[in-house]
């Protein structure tokens, strides 16, 4: 066989190939990126600039590397903006005209807490919905996003909603309507960037979770003043503190959670780094048992209701709607110190409407 030498004029390198050099010119030659190079990669992806090839190599680099601070910092500013010149613009119907983007009280469900749900529960339910529910109750409005997983062992927030008499929202207005009519909303990451949502569901492929999920955790759709966020790793707690700090966000917590949601495992002692109007702080909130609790054989989502209710007992899930609940209010500044706060969550729990769900 032979092969005919062609001479090709040299194609202009693609404005993404600068990222994945940067990440991927080997052990000495590569770096981080710098807070504006991830604010710049991200902003193409979601712009849809980048190959399939180049989404496939970014991800993968990165996810050896593991984020920086400020990585994801860049990552979660670009992934806003997006957001703010898109999903949360909604048009009339059947008119061009922009309604302007949601600011404060304009938006009419100006929300208090951000909360992410991403991992999904193995060990134990989620039991972490009645604590926001708790919260609700108490006059605190909660934005709650998330997305399906592709474990079949793992239950997901958004598929036991329905236990509770309640319906997933379908788009932001939605979300912005039932955070007014009832102080809570979830809605699903397809639903609002569904970019991110379709690299999330590349995990499958590449055998490996990628920096967006850790993104999603911090993208704040509704500009909150509060964010609460539950990893699995601990490392990545000071990641998602510092990212925090650089994205000014005034008040955000987040802990090592419960199969890697934002619920606190009461049979541990658990470590919640928080930033405050741009002060760092550490806190660690004691284990509330002595003794380790048995993983359940059988988990029935009913129980959630059924606790609710009263008409099923739980140590293990009392105290984790109550902890994690207790961790919430401190970070909302209802309560002066944890013991005040657990107090707290104490009291709305034994005060709760039982009828309710």
């Amino acid at each position: 066989m032979t092969f005919t030498h062609h001479e090709h004029t040299p194609s202009p390198e693609h404005p993404f190939a600068e990222i994945v050099r940067i990440l991927g010119k080997g052990k000495k030659g590569s770096r981080p990126l710098t807070q504006e190079e991830a604010y710049n990669a991200m902003k193409m992806i979601l712009a849809d600039e980048v190959l399939p090839i180049q989404l496939g190599a970014f991800l993968m680099l990165m996810r050896v590397k593991e984020e920086t601070s400020e990585e994801l910092a860049g990552f979660a500013q670009a992934s806003r903006d997006w957001l703010k010149a898109n999903s949360l613009q909604p048009k009339f119907e059947g008119e061009d005209k922009i309604i302007p983007p949601f600011e404060g009280e304009q938006r009419g469900c100006a929300v208090d807490l951000d909360w992410s749900s991403y991992a999904g529960k193995r060990r134990h339910l989620p039991w972490f919905l009645l604590s926001a529910l708790l919260l609700v109750e108490n006059g605190v409005t909660i934005f709650m996003h998330g997305a399906e997983g592709h474990s079949p062992d793992r239950i997901y927030a958004e598929n036991v909603l329905h236990h509770l008499g309640l319906t997933a929202a379908t788009s932001i207005q939605d979300a912005q309507q039932q955070l007014k009519t009832q102080r809570f909303s979830y809605l699903s990451l397809e639903h609002f960037c569904p970019k991110l949502h379709e690299i999330i569901e590349l995990r499958p492929i590449l055998g490996l979770r990628s920096p967006v999920h850790t993104l999603v955790r911090l993208l704040n759709p509704f500009d909150a003043p509060h964010s609460i966020q539950g990893i699995f790793h601990p490392s990545y707690r000071a990641v998602h503190q510092h990212a925090a700090l650089i994205l000014n966000q005034p008040h955000m917590a987040v802990l090592k959670g419960e199969g890697g949601e934002t619920e606190r495992n009461p049979d541990v002692e658990c470590l919640v780094q928080s930033v405050h109007n741009g002060e760092l702080s550490d806190e660690t909130w004691d284990a509330l048992f002595t003794h380790r609790h048995v993983k359940s054989e059988n988990l029935d989502p009913q129980q959630l209701a059924l606790l609710w209710r009263g008409e099923f007992e739980d140590e293990f899930a009392q105290a984790s709607v109550i902890g994690t609940a207790a961790v919430a209010l401190k970070l909302l500044g209802k309560a002066e110190n944890k013991e005040a706060a657990h107090e707290l969550a104490a009291r709305f729990w034994v005060n709760r409407n039982k009828q309710k769900f």
